[in-house]
């Protein structure tokens, strides 16, 4: 009703002129990111690409998370976490022991790692690890996983091929049964 706008307004102003409104909240951004962009990856380690993924243990009414990253050029998983929990420091620690595997250093050309919003990639310990290590660390605009392609389409894989298969009884089990799976995933399964 165009009478109640009108009117809304003008308490507004009253409102503000008599100063009895509550200061805005103010928004300040936690850390600047770089927004991930579409290139073309035409060599291994030049783009990697970091989601996490969970799964269900129905023998202990627990769930699990795996950490994992994949080198979009030639579809290898260069490392993952298994756990109870994800944080950032698991993050961390998954990032550094992928560069050793490809045996990466500081002064070499490293790769760009693209992660979604989430907390373990938006934490303080995660961007001080990635400016310790001189990566770039895009993240993805929310609502748009497709800039995220590949490691979202290794997670439904994963889901088809190894997680739905399974009823997991226990963490011990979990852990097994993955680790095989990704053995399968990285040396024998053909990449499209």
């Amino acid at each position: 009703d165009y009478n109640l706008i009108i009117n809304h307004k003008k308490v507004y102003r009253l409102c503000k002129e008599l100063d009895i409104l509550r200061p805005q909240r103010k928004i300040y951004p936690n850390r600047p990111r770089k927004l991930a962009k579409r290139e073309k990856v035409i060599a291994p380690n030049q783009l990697w690409q970091m989601d996490l993924k969970y799964g269900y243990i129905f023998g202990t009414n627990k769930f699990f998370f795996q950490l994992s990253i994949i080198d979009v050029y030639d579809r290898q998983i260069v490392g993952y976490h298994l756990g109870l929990s994800a944080t950032a420091k698991d993050a961390c620690r998954v990032l550094k022991s992928s560069l050793k595997t490809r045996g990466l250093k500081p002064g070499m050309r490293l790769p760009v790692i693209r992660t979604d919003n989430g907390p373990q990639f938006t934490a303080k310990l995660f961007k001080k690890t990635c400016d310790e290590l001189y990566i770039e660390h895009e993240r993805i605009p929310v609502k748009s996983p497709n800039m995220n392609a590949y490691i979202e389409s290794f997670h439904a894989i994963l889901e088809d091929e190894c997680y739905k298969r399974h009823e997991f009884s226990s963490f011990m089990e979990v852990y097994r049964i993955v680790n095989d799976y990704m053995d399968y995933y990285n040396n024998r399964r053909r990449h499209g």
